[in-house]
């Protein structure tokens, strides 16, 4: 019979302890990213758990203290360049303070956007950060988390109304004005808007945006050219071929994406349109292609690494404090937005 060998016993925090001469306590502190550790006993105790190989179990230990140092985050489509940049953020700092993240993607679906609340509730993760889907209206769901005493912050897309939750958004109020009273002051009266589903905060913040620059500057606005439903680049196709379709067209776009602004550029050459000469493009969200491309596109810039920043200095604030009512109305966080001018405009 072969021999069986056996494995060498895992180490412990008891033997952590033993080779620093720590108490376990202090070993348990230190993985627990306790803010009274001296650093340089924190150097002194990870050197030597990376020396022995010793890997906590996260479990167990979640069950003993009732935290997982785990966060949990809902996002509407991952590939997304906002999205994106907001979660790198994110998972840079929670790494430092000694948390993981684990990414969920409800690809726009209200359903599925249930579905990962509930699956991330019942591997008790210590918080839940979320952007809502295009369509969420039902916020029960998110109440429910909540109630069972897990700390939700909101960002981007966000509830309409008040909230228990902690919110972090861009004034889009602000973006919508920006953009639209650039292209009146460069000359354009004639502008369109190209908008997201009307269910979604960020969209009515930037339709009202819109409306009060076009008031101040009295001008008309075309209901006409007005177009609301998912920004994608076959939806601008469609809107856009409407628009110039009619007896007369528009000298400035409001595209409430990057995504949009691009496909109306590209429209537009299609069209024989000179872009600025003919037509002046406003975007939103300064994703990188809006630099790239020829000529480049004017643009709202959220900075979505301050946000993602923003996000985790409230997480951790109410984390922190445990004897927060959870479900006190909180005030949301405005983060600051900036008209960033190329050559579109």
């Amino acid at each position: 019979m072969a021999e069986i060998k056996k494995t060498p016993k895992s180490n412990t925090i008891i033997q952590v302890a033993e080779a620093t001469g720590l108490s376990p306590a202090t070993i348990s502190r230190v993985l627990n990213n306790h803010p009274y550790v001296k650093e340089a006993t924190k150097k002194k105790v990870l050197e030597m758990i990376e020396k022995l190989g010793y890997q906590r179990n996260n479990i167990a230990s979640g069950l003993r203290s009732n935290k997982t140092r785990t966060i949990g985050l809902i996002v509407p489509r991952i590939s997304m360049f906002f999205h994106a940049e907001v979660i790198t953020t994110i998972q840079n700092i929670l790494y430092k303070h000694g948390y993981n993240l684990t990414i969920c993607q409800s690809g726009d679906s209200v359903d599925m956007e249930k579905d990962l609340i509930r699956a991330l509730q019942s591997v008790r993760v210590d918080a839940v950060i979320a952007a809502c889907t295009l369509h969420t209206t039902d916020f029960s769901p998110f109440d429910q988390l909540m109630a069972s005493g897990t700390p939700l912050v909101f960002y981007d897309r966000v509830p309409v109304g008040k909230t228990s939750a902690m919110v972090i958004k861009g004034d889009d109020i602000q973006g919508g004005y920006l953009a639209t009273s650039h292209l009146i002051e460069i000359g354009c009266r004639r502008i369109a808007h190209i908008s997201g589903p009307l269910d979604c905060n960020l969209y009515q913040d930037r339709l009202k945006g819109f409306y009060n620059a076009m008031k101040i500057a009295d001008l008309q606005v075309r209901k006409e050219w007005l177009f609301y439903h998912e920004l994608t680049k076959e939806n601008a196709r469609i809107a856009l071929k409407q628009i110039f379709e009619g007896p007369e067209i528009p000298d400035g776009l409001v595209a409430d994406n990057d995504t949009t602004a691009i496909a109306a550029l590209k429209f537009a050459k299609e069209m024989g349109l000179k872009v600025p000469q003919d037509l002046k493009i406003v975007g939103y969200s300064n994703d990188p292609r809006s630099e790239i491309i020829t000529p480049s596109i004017t643009t709202i810039e959220q900075y979505p690494d301050k946000m993602g920043e923003k996000i985790v200095e409230v997480l951790m604030a109410r984390l922190q404090h445990k004897n927060m009512n959870p479900m006190e109305i909180s005030t949301p966080t405005i983060m600051p937005v900036q008209l960033i001018r190329r050559l579109s405009t």
